[in-house]
């Protein structure tokens, strides 16, 4: 309706503008009969009408990137007459751009522009770094440059690693990150590798796949975290659960003790979801000391393991002071490691002025596609709908009544959509497209892209996935599906608690359709049960306060602040 308007008040100025046009050339004709009179008389016409194919062109205009999808479709409504731009709004509010001592000093800005820029466009996070967090993090940021790619410490235990043998003490330690899965389970899987690197003295090294460098900048300071490609075991294909060098392997095989005889120059841990339970007893503090003896250990992995650490009792003092705040730890850590590249940076400025820098209110919604077939449509649509309307985060609409033309200061919302069906993103800007909402509140709803299909070995599938899940980190609500590494990302980065679908069982929409969730923290899927000294099974969700069995995966852990409940 408001663009009809918008047409009709175009045509009434075309009208006018003729019928002046018209009016100044027979004047000019009266007084002059030179043709040299008429040609000034249709240039000035001309310029008469330009303004309003200016007009047209901005109202009508492409949106900024050509994947963006929804801006152009959604019916939009001018709201800057009461905001600022996104720079004037946010940096008087944004003051400490190192994020409370959490990040360092001392990079070149031009080489990560979001390191720094990020402080325009997020709102400050009441959640502040422990000071024993920042020491540590400086700590660690000297011992990585001691150690990194190519410095001598690393060449000589490179050396070493090469004979085959136990290598002995070394004045460097490390434990290799293997890309592996998606996206989502790639950040969350970093974030675990470099808090037990924090943990046990060692130095994180990244193995880059196809596209850790295009997405991320590098988080340390004068020093890479990615494994140089001549890395002597770089064939990490090759490592799976039957592989000589797996730990639970070796333990099957009793091949393995804490002599200096048994142990091998690097160690394979294979923390994937279909791990065993040999694998498991990683999280045991017997196995945890064998390991200090050994400089190198790989590991692949597919799961936030962070809150099985947190039951491990060498690692639990240093724990404690790392986060007084057991919730904190994916968002401080998080929000410290993961810069979105250049390239990334630029598609979510840009998604971010087209979607989100006018709204008074930024509501996310991230819908999961999931991998064992999707339930039926309108039950998951049913279920969205029925989330964010009993829970009062956008507004009913009113079919009885007319869309009428906005006035005032109205409050505006912008609705983020991430999905690959765009199926639920044309259904809820149709809602708002068709019917004006209860409270007088204009609603826009956008979605960046609809892949389709999850195609993680592409490059800008993936930098269109990071793109989204900061996106949804900037929003003031956000609602999340089930089991999603992709919103675990975007509401720990955000520091914020999300309403969570619950998954469709039985292809019939759940009811209560969503609650909110314990803590910002993401869930650990495949988390083990067992008594590392009963040699037992237990219920680690049932062992300390502050690990719990998650909302949306009742055999799944998640780390909670008992205040906040």
């Amino acid at each position: 309706m408001e663009l009809k308007r918008i047409r009709r008040q175009t045509s009434t100025t075309e009208e006018n503008t003729d019928l002046n046009t018209m009016t100044v050339s027979r004047l000019i004709e009266r007084k002059s009969g030179f043709n040299i009179m008429k040609s000034m008389g249709i240039v000035a016409a001309c310029l008469m009408i330009l303004p309003v194919f200016v007009v047209i062109l901005v109202i009508y205009r492409d949106p900024p990137l050509d994947q963006l999808r929804g801006f152009a479709e959604a019916r939009v409504i001018d709201v800057n007459h009461h905001k600022g731009d996104a720079s004037s709004k946010y940096v008087v509010e944004h003051k400490d751009k190192l994020l409370d001592g959490l990040l360092s000093e001392g990079f070149d800005e031009k080489s990560c522009l979001s390191r720094y820029q990020f402080v325009l466009y997020r709102k400050s996070s009441p959640h502040k770094p422990s000071s024993y967090l920042q020491s540590r993090l400086r700590k660690y940021e000297h011992l990585h440059k001691q150690c990194g790619p190519y410095t001598e410490s690393y060449n000589k235990t490179v050396e070493k690693l090469k004979s085959g043998h136990h290598i002995g003490p070394t004045d460097c330690n490390y434990i290799v990150w293997i890309s592996y899965s998606g996206l989502g389970n790639r950040i969350l899987t970093l974030a675990s590798a470099f808090l037990y690197a924090l943990l046990t003295n060692r130095v994180l090294l990244v193995d880059r796949g196809k596209d850790i460098g295009d997405l991320f900048c590098e988080p340390f300071p004068e020093m890479s975290w990615l494994l140089p490609l001549d890395f002597p075991l770089n064939q990490f294909n090759r490592f799976d659960q039957k592989s000589p060098e797996c730990y639970g392997n070796m333990v099957k095989r009793n091949v393995i003790n804490n002599t200096a005889d048994s142990l091998p120059p690097f160690l394979y841990l294979h923390l994937t979801h279909d791990y065993d339970d040999q694998d498991k007893l990683f999280f045991c503090d017997q196995d945890q000391s064998l390991f200090q003896n050994i400089p190198w250990l790989i590991m692949k992995t597919d799961e936030y393991f962070v809150p099985s650490l947190f039951l491990i009792s060498t690692f639990e003092q240093e724990l404690s002071n790392l986060f007084p705040s057991k919730d904190m730890v994916f968002h401080h850590l998080g929000r410290y490691l993961f810069h979105p590249s250049n390239a990334v940076w630029g598609l979510i400025t840009r998604y971010y002025g087209a979607y989100l820098a006018n709204a008074d209110e930024r509501v996310g919604i991230q819908i999961r596609t999931f991998d064992t077939g999707p339930p039926p449509f309108q039950h998951v649509m049913d279920q969205v709908i029925a989330c964010f309307l009993k829970e009062k985060l956008l507004p009913e609409v009113n079919p009885q009544e007319p869309i009428l033309t906005p006035y005032g200061n109205q409050k505006s919302k912008a609705v983020l959509i991430t999905s690959l069906n765009s199926g639920y993103f044309e259904k809820i800007r149709n809602m708002y497209w068709e019917y004006p909402t209860v409270t007088g509140e204009t609603i826009g709803v956008y979605q960046p892209s609809n892949e389709e299909h999850q195609q993680t070995e592409k490059y800008i599938h993936n930098r269109k996935a990071w793109a989204e899940m900061y996106l949804l980190s900037l929003t003031d609500v956000l609602i999340t599906s089930s089991w999603s590494t992709f919103g675990y990302v975007a509401q720990s980065l955000g520091g914020l608690k999300p309403w969570i679908l619950y998954k469709p069982e039985n292809r019939t929409a759940p009811d209560p359709p969503c609650r909110r969730a314990m803590s910002m923290e993401p869930c650990f899927h495949a988390p083990p049960f067992y008594d590392c000294k009963a040699k037992t099974g237990i219920d680690t969700g049932a062992l300390v306060p502050h690990v719990r069995h998650c909302e949306d995966m009742s055999w799944g852990l998640k780390l909670v602040e008992l205040d906040k409940l």
